[in-house]
């Protein structure tokens, strides 16, 4: 299974151990922009990550968004829904999901809402992807 994780900046290393944890179970990444971060970018290297994360995205079965979200993760949650694939929101509390904090576009039928530890996220994304 191919997928991708969009998230913000500071769930770096959340995003390098659910990409860990899925490629120990025989899923590749289509593309890891957690492992590219420096800090000195420049306008040239923003645009080649974004065509690089856009590719990823249309290459992936599954789009893997963790939250709490970045600015561009959700352009990334909009390309994946416009791309029509699974999608997994993936939070530690319900705290995202609460009326105040949700984004009307998580309530779409293609997207699976999961709460729990990475660990727990990432058994029900096997299973949801399996079953």
């Amino acid at each position: 299974m191919k997928f991708y994780i969009g998230s913000g900046f500071k769930n770096c290393e959340l995003v390098n151990y659910y990409s860990k944890i899925l490629e120990e179970n025989g899923w590749h990444h289509t593309y890891n922009w957690a492992k590219n971060i420096i800090n000195d970018e420049t306008i040239e290297d923003l645009i080649e990550y974004s065509k690089s994360e856009k590719k990823g995205i249309i290459d992936a079965d599954v789009v893997i968004i963790l939250l709490p979200a970045g600015r561009g993760t959700h352009i990334e949650l909009g390309m994946a829904l416009a791309l029509n694939k699974k999608i997994f929101l993936c939070s530690a509390t319900e705290d995202e999901f609460s009326i105040e904090n949700t984004v009307n576009f998580y309530q779409l039928p293609n997207i699976v809402r999961l709460v729990g530890t990475a660990d727990e996220n990432i058994n029900q994304i096997i299973k949801g992807v399996l079953y």
